[in-house]
């Protein structure tokens, strides 16, 4: 901890931003979580998220906070991308970056580019799923599907120096699944169906894991590697049920990998938060952040903050920002996250629940200590 609102942050779950140019449709089309664009007459700057943007990131393009969206886009322009996320990447002053290269990857920058735009070491997450479907479609039989995922998972842990796994069992299921690890015929069975799903449906993208037995035997495969095993839960796009993506639903997978030891991440969590910090609360091995939700809440993030603290000890909360495609998110992200947390616990102090002390040691086991220590950072 340094001055008041200045501590060290590592993002334990992030993305990477957008290499070219976007218009103003290219760019509202990453503020929201909603896929379709605003209604005629209307922008998608009409957000908590927009409004942050302006008054927050404008200044870092050198403009006035608050300029209106017409000269922020024009100014994004002018500078071009790459000026534009050097400068916000930059600005968000994070330590560590920890990136989930398994959506849309192909439009976004590397963890080394990211790295190297921010100036802010970079280390991999591996998503499962999209290894997963990676190996089904390369030609395996269902027979060879398991070692074959085995193998791949491996690999990719081990060219990537990788330091933790991702699941989106939310979106592709419901975190509703049976905690029993499914049998070698169960995952075999659940193979064929993926690769007849793939053979009908060739075109990627289309045939997906959502089996829950493959969702399950991947959940457990993270377990058994010991490395930190990530969770999406709660807020997301409309591909996520949001009921079904209620953390509370993975109470008996929690019971059942406790004696692992493996850290379980989980992500987002709004509108679950107090949920997740309940199970952050009663299980040795559960870690929680607030993410993505932050900087959509926009001036109510300092009390949705607040909330996640109510139960989540403080060794059991990271900082994440969850941010994709936007490096406005990225620094939002920071920021925000930086002058929310010395806000809520300036008040705690204030009130005299807190010594001054006790803020000093949240911001540093929440903004970076954590990570450090669930992530065995300082081995890698």
């Amino acid at each position: 901890m340094t001055a008041a609102g200045e501590f060290a942050l590592v993002d334990h779950h992030v993305h990477g931003v957008v290499t070219a140019d976007l218009d103003q449709a290219g760019f509202e089309g990453l503020l929201s979580e909603s896929p379709w664009p605003a209604p005629p007459g209307t922008t998608m700057f009409d957000s908590q998220l927009g409004l942050a943007v302006r008054r927050w990131c404008a200044p870092v393009l050198g403009l006035e906070p608050s300029a209106p969206a017409e000269d922020y886009l024009a100014r994004r322009a002018a500078l071009g991308a790459s000026e534009v996320n050097r400068r916000l990447l930059r600005a968000a002053g994070v330590a560590a970056w920890l990136v989930d290269t398994g959506y849309q990857g192909g439009r976004l920058t590397t963890p080394e580019q990211l790295a190297q735009a921010s100036g802010a070491p970079a280390r991999h997450i591996v998503r499962l799923e999209a290894v997963a479907e990676q190996v089904a479609r390369a030609g395996t039989s269902a027979a060879g599907f398991a070692d074959a995922l085995a193998r791949a998972l491996a690999g990719a842990v081990a060219s990537a120096g990788a330091v933790g796994f991702k699941s989106v069992a939310a979106y592709r299921h419901g975190l509703g699944l049976d905690p029993a690890r499914p049998a070698p015929a169960q995952v075999t069975a659940a193979a064929g169906r993926l690769l007849a799903a793939i053979e009908a449906e060739p075109e990627p993208g289309r045939a997906r894991v959502e089996d829950p037995v493959l969702l399950r035997h991947l959940a457990w495969h993270a377990i058994d590697s010991g490395l930190p095993l990530q969770f999406h839960v709660g807020f997301g796009d409309p591909d996520v049920r949001l009921h079904r993506g209620n953390p509370s639903l993975l109470h008996d997978f929690l019971l059942a990998t406790r004696p692992a030891g493996t850290p379980v991440m989980l992500l987002h969590c709004y509108p679950y938060h107090r949920e997740a910090g309940y199970l952050a609360h009663v299980f040795p091995h559960v870690y929680m952040d607030v993410g993505a939700a932050l900087n959509h809440v926009g001036a109510r993030s300092a009390a949705v903050l607040a909330e996640a603290l109510e139960l989540t000890p403080l060794h059991k909360m990271l900082y994440s920002s969850d941010a994709f495609g936007l490096p406005e998110l990225h620094y939002l992200g920071a920021a925000g996250f930086r002058r929310d947390l010395s806000r809520v616990t300036s008040a705690f102090v204030a009130d005299g629940a807190w010594a001054a002390a006790d803020a000093g040691r949240a911001a540093e086991l929440i903004g970076s200590a954590n990570a450090v220590r669930v992530y065995r950072l300082g081995d890698r």
